[in-house]
Order: C-alpha cells, then structure tokens, then sequence
C-alpha cells in the first residue's frame, strides 16, 4: 500500500514539473536578404549638390583634357594634299661606274712628279701673361706695384687658377694672405703667395677709419704662358754615348789585333 502510494506521487511530482518547467521553442522565421536599392544623387537636396560640386571639382580628367571655351566654333582641318619629299628636293644622283674597267697594274714610276709632303707648321700661339686682379674693396686703395713676375711650376700640367683672401694694412702692404683654393702646384702656390705680400699700395684713406684697422679683399691670380716648364731630361742619351764608347773600344781592339798579325 506504501509503495503504491509513493508511486502515485511520484507521478504526480514528475507531471507537475513537466508542466511547470516544459520548454518552448520559438517558431522558425526565415529572413530574407535585403532588396536591391539605387541612390541617386540630384541637385533638389542641399547634400546632393554638395556632392555634386566635389564630383565637379576633383574630377581628374578635366586637368588633362583640352576645354575649349563655349563660344569657340569647331574647326575642321583643311583638306591637304600629301607631297612626297623628292618632288621638292631632287636628290643628287651617284655616277655609274664605268663599263670598261682597267684591270692593269698600276706601274712604280709612273712619269709624273714625286709629289713631296710638307709639314704642316703649327700656329705660334700668342703670348698671354699671368694677370693678377683685386675685388672691388680694394679699388678705393689705387693700382698696386706689382714685383716682376718670375713663376716657375714643377711639372707640364697647366695649372689652375688660384685666389687669396689679402689683408692690406694703413701703409699699402698686404699683411695677410690666406689661400682660398689650389693652383694643383704647390710650388705655384707657394710662389704666388710670396708675389702677393711684394704687393704695395700707394695708400689708403684714413677718413673715419682707424689706422690700425685692415682692408680685406680677393686677390686672382690668372695663369699665363709665361710660367716656365721643367725641361724633360732624356735617360736615352747616357746608354747612347755607353755604346758609342764600346764600338769605339771594339774597333780599336781590331786594329790592334791587325797589325799584330801583319807584322808576325
């Protein structure tokens, strides 16, 4: 009796909680894709036309097209007819060859003059001397005396030419004389800085300026033809005399050998 009555609510337990805690499911829905839409953009709203004047103003293929103006008519080319070079210009024609052709051999002595091939002599070249110039702080100073120019390079490359930063003092004399660039002579280099502190000026103005103060300036000096070269010395010349020597030497041996042999 106890076991079928627990049965009993134990069923009826079990019916509750189906009915109390039963699940629901949703219904299905099926969603479907969203339909095609075409925008237009029309000058009747206010973002439409701001739109539409960006498409206007960035539009690259107006900075690449030509814009004829609106009053300009079109233009159609002339008809024109073609004309072929040759009919303007005749061109020159080549010779033909001739027909016969001589086929002797040409004779070593011809009968005509030996002609005699002289050497071309080539053009003095003109005399051009070294210039020395100042820039135009230096102008209120006067013509410089200049020492007599007597430069000397130490090889046969034409030399560059070179500028110096000068310092003229109040008595006319360069104090001074900084090099700015290179003659590609050091040896120039040095003698055109010797010649630039030989310079003298006749004076300077002292008018509301101190005597103690300095003018500075650029000094060019512009090479020229005169600068002597360094002769080339020829090694060929101590091994010819050498030889002449031992055939001199050789040709008396022989002699003396002959008049040795005669004389027995």
């Amino acid at each position: 009796m106890a076991i079928t009555a627990f049965v009993a609510a134990s069923l009826i337990a079990h019916a509750l909680c189906f009915y109390i805690f039963q699940i629901v499911y949703p219904p299905t829905i099926a969603l479907l894709p969203p339909p095609a839409r075409v925008s237009l953009i029309s000058p009747t709203s206010e973002e439409g036309r701001t739109q539409l004047q960006w498409i206007d103003a960035e539009d690259p293929a107006l900075a690449f097209a030509t814009q004829r103006p609106a009053e300009a008519w079109l233009r159609a080319l002339p008809n024109v007819r073609h004309i072929p070079s040759y009919l303007a210009t005749e061109p020159a024609l080549k010779e033909a060859p001739p027909l016969l052709v001589d086929l002797r051999t040409p004779s070593s002595q011809p009968p005509a003059a030996v002609p005699i091939a002289h050497p071309q002599v080539p053009p003095a070249t003109s005399a051009r001397a070294t210039t020395l110039s100042f820039s135009t702080e230096l102008n209120s100073l006067g013509a410089p005396n200049l020492p007599t120019p007597s430069f000397a390079a130490s090889n046969n490359e034409p030399p560059d030419n070179i500028r110096f930063r000068v310092a003229v003092g109040a008595r006319g004399d360069v104090r001074y004389c900084f090099r700015l660039n290179a003659s590609g002579d050091p040896a120039l280099d040095e003698q055109a800085r010797q010649y630039l502190m030989l310079c003298r000026f006749p004076g300077r103005p002292t008018s509301g300026e101190s005597d103690r103060s300095l003018i500075w300036g650029i000094a060019t000096i512009e090479w020229g033809n005169d600068v002597a070269r360094p002769q080339a010395t020829s090694t060929m010349e101590p091994a010819g005399a050498e030889r002449h020597g031992r055939q001199r030497e050789s040709i008396d041996e022989r002699g003396a050998s002959q008049s040795t042999t005669g004389t027995q």
